[in-house]
């Protein structure tokens, strides 16, 4: 059986007119032409849609459900038609964006509220990895964007900086190392070591440069997880700044005395694929990430 969109485009104008004569006028029909797209809509679902006993036909109850299941097939195919339009515009069917979980998710999602705001039809898949994770991920995908902490230059990337990021080396104000000056490498690892784990699939991959090689080292799967065990005095890390301001702020956690350097500016990148142009809503979502975080750092705002 193939039903016919426009009967119940007819049966939806028929019932809101209230007649099949204004019902005919609405639809620059004959009377005689809605009659029967009606009858043959009868006929092919095989109940009836109106009680004709009456002087005005009222639906039936099976009316009823059918009226309202073809007003949700009219409206699927009005969506159907604009997502296809919009994809002849230039507008993508997906985008797919890997994300480096230290950086600061809130400009992220302002972009993406942002993007959704359009009502576009380009669905946007986000990911979160961790550390060499991250490209991986982007690679194996074949992803469209990818959010970078510690980017390391590819000739098949197409990458634009945004602002930095700084991670500082901390502990709880109870931990031994956070009362000791002049800490050296030897003195961290004597202590357990809090780290986020590498989301790399193959851990001959994995790399973490800020690592102290503790004797003891505590994986996380989580910045959040790594605050909470640096709150309750469980070990030393390095975290990003915005994640912990609060905490610096009023002593909960410490900056670590260790000369060699306890903060560590990274450069964050934007980046795509230089072989694959991004279409409308790539290249829109990448100018919102961009706006997005410089107006974050402009504004102190990182951690909101």
């Amino acid at each position: 059986m193939k039903l016919d969109l426009e009967a119940f485009e007819v049966l939806k104008v028929l019932v809101e007119q209230g007649s099949f004569a204004k019902a005919a006028e609405q639809l620059h029909k004959a009377q005689s032409a809605v009659s029967y797209q009606i009858k043959k809509l009868e006929s092919q679902l095989g109940i009836e849609l109106f009680d004709r006993s009456q002087y005005r036909a009222q639906l039936t109850p099976e009316g009823q459900a059918v009226l309202e299941e073809g007003q949700r097939l009219l409206q699927q195919a009005q969506h159907i038609e604009e997502m296809a339009q919009r994809f002849g515009q230039g507008w993508e069917a997906s985008l797919s964006v890997i994300i480096d979980g230290a950086l600061p998710s809130a400009p992220v999602m302002r972009a993406i509220k942002t993007l959704a705001e359009r009502q576009l039809t380009t669905r946007v898949q986000l990911k979160m990895e961790f550390l060499s994770g991250v490209s991986r991920r982007f690679e194996r995908d074949n992803a469209d964007l990818m959010l970078a902490l510690d980017y390391q230059a590819h000739a098949g990337y197409q990458a634009s900086a945004l602002p930095e990021i700084t991670s500082v080396l901390v502990a709880n104000r109870s931990h031994p190392l956070s009362r000791q000056a002049n800490i050296r490498l030897a003195d961290l690892q004597q202590h357990l070591e809090l780290t986020i784990l590498d989301s790399a699939l193959d851990e001959s991959n994995r790399n973490d440069p800020l690592l102290f090689d503790s004797e003891r080292v505590f994986y996380l799967s989580s910045f959040d997880d790594k605050k909470q065990a640096l709150l309750m005095g469980l070990g030393y890390g390095w975290m990003p700044k915005y994640l912990i301001e609060d905490e610096l702020v009023h002593g909960e956690l410490v900056q670590l005395d260790y000369r060699p350097g306890n903060s560590y500016r990274f450069r964050p990148m934007l980046v795509q694929n230089a072989n694959r142009s991004l279409g409308r809503a790539g290249q829109l979502l990448k100018a919102l990430l961009e706006q997005e975080f410089e107006a974050a750092l402009g504004q102190g705002d990182l951690l909101q």
